[in-house]
């Protein structure tokens, strides 16, 4: 097994007393593959700021503001994020949701996000594309 050399050692990264991580599987299992750097920065940030539950409230305006995004570019990076069932979305609640196994069929409905019901179409749609 090779030795990484530590190439900066006065700056050697520490686990922080916040709670915070990126799952490594997001790369591995290529979840970010096909995501939009909106998409990906604000995955970042709600990573980052999250509570050990993947929980997070912050207004659309100040995470707008703080990604330096419209209004419009937020919610499309939202959408993205719900579609690629990396996020649950319900005003002004945000969740980071656990990443599944890479190649993982969803063989079941989609998860309703909080605050919106889920369309017959949507759940058959689903359960075709399981198949």
């Amino acid at each position: 097994m090779k030795t990484k050399p530590i190439l900066c050692p006065q700056r050697l990264r520490q686990m922080p007393r916040q709670f915070s991580w990126i799952d490594q599987r997001l790369v591995r299992d290529r979840h970010i593959r096909g995501r939009t750097p909106q998409a990906l920065a604000l995955y970042l940030f709600l990573c980052t700021v999250a509570d050990s539950q993947g929980l997070s409230y912050y207004s659309d305006a100040t995470a707008a503001g703080t990604l330096g995004f419209g209004g419009g570019e937020l919610r499309a990076a939202r959408a993205e994020l719900v579609a690629a069932r990396l996020i649950a979305y319900g005003s002004p609640f945000y969740q980071v949701l656990s990443l599944e196994p890479a190649g993982a069929a969803v063989a079941r409905a989609p998860e309703p996000r909080l605050g919106e019901e889920l369309s017959v179409g949507e759940i058959l749609r689903s359960m075709m594309e399981a198949k």
